[in-house]
């Protein structure tokens, strides 16, 4: 019973420990379930999961005698193999984290703890005539079923990620020589942040309109997984080289503002993150034989501040900022370092996002969970506005942007349909059958946000002028449209609706 009880004790761990990677580094972190370049690396998971609940059933319940041991024992050399193939799968697609490293060299050293314990048990099974003996161990057994039965889910819910990354991945083109140095003499975009939300829907839209994409990442092995040999991607914008034929740049880089609390190291980093990458940018355009043709470069609503007393007071384009404020002060910042770029006779739109709503990351998928199982709240008193739009039509935008030479400046990329925060958690109950029936006091948010509970309990009734006058068509331009949409294509929005890029 020792060597069972210290089984049990190295199985609970791995359970443990399982459960936190797959959770915190796998789901929340890196969002494998919305990156196709992901697809076999979940497979393996599921696989591995499923695995792991055999064994957890399999040894609280049971005694694997004879052959039966040797089935048990090649259960746990498969996955070993499956360890082995996902450490290759993640060298070649994605830059694990520190934290994740260690956390995988604890699993692996656990694991094979766990195999010197079980062999001599297996070994001493095998002796034995084949047959499945019922041999439970009281409450751990009950312990244990319900590690196999979380397991499980977890195994089908990567099983379901997987197929629908499988039927939703582009084809791959092959790339040329001349591709990989750049130097064809067919205009290219350049996309910042490419691996982000919105980021990777445009150049999947641009892809699939045969365009030359180059990207810029830090996550290279991400993107070249993701994207495939027909898109170049590049780590440094100093790999581009200064005869590169660039047509247009996409500036989306930037770390989230909604995560973590805005201390003064996280505000730093959230100045760096994208006015660095812009200051880099512009000295790019300098360095290049010929200019772009335009620049559009992401900003936010949060330009205009926060809404005094929740007011609903339009703010068009020309609103001024509200200095002194964070968000406020770091899309001015965005917008300002932008700028610079018309001094070289670039056309520069400066697009000032609403909330975007889509599968594949932003707020929705994390608040589209909470709505149906019941939970939505009205945050505050609910008065606050909501800008939104949706992913088509934030890509559509862009795109719009890049099209149309009259357009120029600021544009704010929210949907028509202007609604309270209130309004915006009702509906979304309400797409999935529920109502928001719970509301959560703005003084709990504010003492554990600071500042940054501004996103949540203050908005900004942002109306979109200036798309509008240039002739933009929103796909979506209601919010029970838009949520109906996203309920009835709860798939990686790579097959995204396309936006009507033309003017009427």
């Amino acid at each position: 019973m020792t060597a069972m009880n210290t089984i049990f004790l190295l199985l609970s761990i791995q359970a443990a420990l399982g459960a936190f990677d797959n959770l915190w580094h796998h789901e929340l972190q890196a969002r494998l379930p919305q990156r196709t370049s992901a697809r076999y690396e979940l497979s393996l998971h599921a696989a591995r999961e499923g695995i792991y609940g055999v064994v957890f059933v399999g040894l609280a319940w049971f005694e694997w005698r004879g052959a039966f041991a040797a089935v048990l024992a090649a259960l746990l050399l498969i996955e070993v193999g499956i360890t082995l193939a996902d450490f290759l799968e993640e060298d070649r697609t994605r830059r694990l984290p520190p934290f994740e490293r260690v956390l995988h060299t604890v699993l692996t050293i656990s694991y094979g703890l766990f195999l010197g314990l079980i062999g001599p048990v297996l070994w001493a099974w095998a002796q034995q005539p084949a047959a499945m003996v019922l041999a439970p161990h009281g409450w751990v057994s009950w312990l244990f079923t319900a590690y196999a039965v979380g397991v499980w889910a977890w195994s089908v819910r990567n099983t379901l990620a997987a197929i629908k990354l499988y039927r939703a991945a582009p084809p791959t083109q092959p790339s040329a020589t001349l591709h990989a140095r750049g130097l064809q003499p067919q205009p290219a975009t350049l996309v910042t942040g490419a691996t982000g939300f919105v980021g990777s829907a445009l150049v999947a839209d641009l892809v699939r309109d045969g365009q030359r994409v180059i990207v810029l990442t830090r996550d290279a092995l991400q993107a070249r997984a993701s994207f495939g040999p027909s898109v170049w991607v590049v780590d440094t914008l100093d790999a581009i080289p200064s005869e590169t034929t660039i047509d247009a740049v996409v500036n989306l880089a930037g770390a989230r503002v909604l995560g973590m609390p805005w201390t003064q190291a996280r505000r730093r980093q959230l100045l760096a993150s994208r006015v660095d990458t812009t200051v880099a940018v512009v000295s790019l355009m300098r360095r290049l034989h010929k200019a772009p043709r335009v620049l559009v470069s992401a900003s936010a609503v949060g330009f205009y501040g926060a809404s005094p007393n929740a007011s609903m007071e339009p703010l068009d384009e020309t609103a001024p900022p509200r200095p002194g404020e964070f968000q406020s002060d770091l899309c001015a910042a965005i917008e300002h370092e932008a700028r610079r770029a018309e001094a070289l006779g670039v056309r520069v739109v400066r697009m000032r996002f609403g909330v975007v709503l889509g599968h594949g990351g932003g707020a929705y998928p994390m608040q589209a969970l909470a709505a149906r199982l019941g939970l939505g709240a009205v945050l505050g008193h609910g008065r606050q506005p909501a800008p939104w739009i949706h992913l088509a039509d934030a890509v559509g935008l862009v795109r719009f942007a890049m099209a149309h030479q009259h357009l120029q400046g600021p544009v704010n990329a929210v949907a028509p349909d202007g609604v309270t925060q209130a309004m915006f958690a009702q509906a979304l109950a309400a797409s999935f059958g529920r109502r928001a029936w719970l509301s959560m006091p703005a003084w709990p948010l504010r003492v554990l946000l600071g500042e940054m509970s501004t996103l949540l309990l203050d908005g900004q009734n942002a109306v979109r002028t200036a798309a509008l006058a240039q002739g933009y068509r929103f796909v979506h331009p209601r919010l029970g449209d838009a949520l109906a949409d996203l309920v009835k294509t709860d798939r990686p929005e790579s097959a995204l609706v396309r936006a009507e890029y033309e003017s009427k």
